[in-house]
């Protein structure tokens, strides 16, 4: 699966920074383009979500996630639930990992996501890499912004 990886180093502890990315409700406030979170369910390793992603026309995309693994104050990894879905088309699979360090006062955050396309979607892999990468620095920046 491609991966795409963007870290940084926030200045908050990290005990802030596992509140906030290991929190579907907090989405919102760090994720780029959504405009909410519901039907949460569950919580740390079993929970599950939809998050409600705004497109550019102002349209909202539902899409279900779950998280698969959580190591608290150390990583939390979520998976998109594919299966009767649009995104089935084009996708695999999709997870995205949140990793966190202590690093010099701050805490280092990880952000990795994996993304396997399907079919024709394929072709466009190296232009879904670095737009992936923009998504991953602007949830940084979310990060940054929400904790400071």
């Amino acid at each position: 699966m491609p991966r795409v990886t963007r870290t940084r180093t926030v200045e908050a502890p990290p005990s802030e920074v596992w509140k906030l990315v290991s929190d579907p409700y907090a989405l919102p406030r760090w994720w780029p383009r959504t405009s909410r979170v519901e039907n949460v369910e569950g919580g740390g390793r079993r929970a599950r979500w939809t998050k409600v992603l705004e497109t550019s026309e102002g349209r909202g995309v539902r899409a279900d996630f779950r998280c698969v693994s959580s190591a608290e104050g150390e990583r939390y990894v979520w998976e998109q639930e594919l299966a009767g879905t649009p995104f089935e088309r084009h996708l695999k699979a999709l997870r995205v990992e949140v990793g966190l360090r202590e690093r010099d006062g701050g805490t280092e955050v990880s952000l990795t996501e994996e993304q396997s396309l399907k079919g024709m979607s394929k072709l466009g892999s190296p232009l879904m890499r670095r737009a992936r990468g923009d998504v991953l620095e602007e949830a940084l920046d979310g990060i940054e912004w929400a904790l400071t």
